[in-house]
């Protein structure tokens, strides 16, 4: 029997309307055919994860920056990959069925994106330019590793949207939700690699102090009131 998406549901998902006209074309029949249902997928996938949030945020930072780039985009494309995977296989009921791991991933979740986004406000009291970053002593790569793996699987709407909304989706597709995944898989790897290796055209921008000290402090208030948002709707 088909998984059926109730509003509420999707509200409590964490849906935005721009996800909303992929909701039509994610709900097709499991008789669908194969490539129709991959595109579904990817138009899917891309309305989820096309938003601006921590990871998204952290991904284009490290891009303008020319740093670990390809590491932080390989990081973010194959959790999102793992994740789908484990959606489509199911996971995503049982993982809705038990508040109590989501209370603690969103508690867990707040606390990094506060972290980060008390280090993001720090450097834009202190801007730093492109090119003195450059020649300046590199962030190791196991701390940026840290960094993605941390605002990518401490962060709720991970599971909320890729496990919990994007697996049960793909299960009104019957044997072919894995088509629906694999569809979902392919946006965020391109996703990623845009958004990652695609910064780079912006580096003459920031090659002013004042563009990092903008980016860092609307990275800053983002992630503030992303923490906020996830600790409010505790109480909900």
């Amino acid at each position: 029997m088909p998984t059926v998406l109730e509003p509420s549901f999707l509200a409590a998902a964490g849906t935005s309307s721009s996800t909303a006209p992929f909701l039509a074309a994610a709900g097709t029949s499991s008789s669908t055919a194969p490539f129709l249902t991959v595109l579904a997928g990817l138009g899917f996938g891309l309305g989820l994860i096309v938003a601006i949030g921590a990871q998204n945020a952290y991904v284009l930072r490290q891009g303008l920056r020319g740093e670990h780039v390809g590491m932080v985009v390989a990081i973010c494309a194959a959790s999102d990959l793992v994740l789908i995977a484990v959606g489509a296989a199911g996971a995503g009921a049982v993982v809705a069925a038990h508040e109590t791991v989501l209370v603690v991933v969103t508690v867990l979740g707040a606390g990094v994106l506060l972290t980060y986004g008390v280090l993001s406000a720090r450097r834009a009291v202190r801007p730093g330019s492109l090119e003195a970053s450059t020649d300046g002593a590199a962030v190791p790569a196991a701390a940026v590793a840290t960094t993605t793996l941390a605002l990518t699987w401490l962060n709720p709407h991970v599971y909320l949207d890729t496990v919990v909304l994007l697996g049960s989706v793909s299960a009104t597709h019957g044997d072919g939700r894995w088509w629906f995944a694999a569809g979902a898989a392919l946006g965020s790897v391109l996703w990623f690699s845009v958004l990652g290796f695609g910064a780079a055209a912006l580096r003459p921008v920031f090659a002013r102090p004042a563009a990092w000290r903008v980016l860092d402090a609307a990275i800053a208030v983002i992630m503030g009131l992303l923490a906020v948002t996830l600790l409010l709707g505790l109480r909900g």
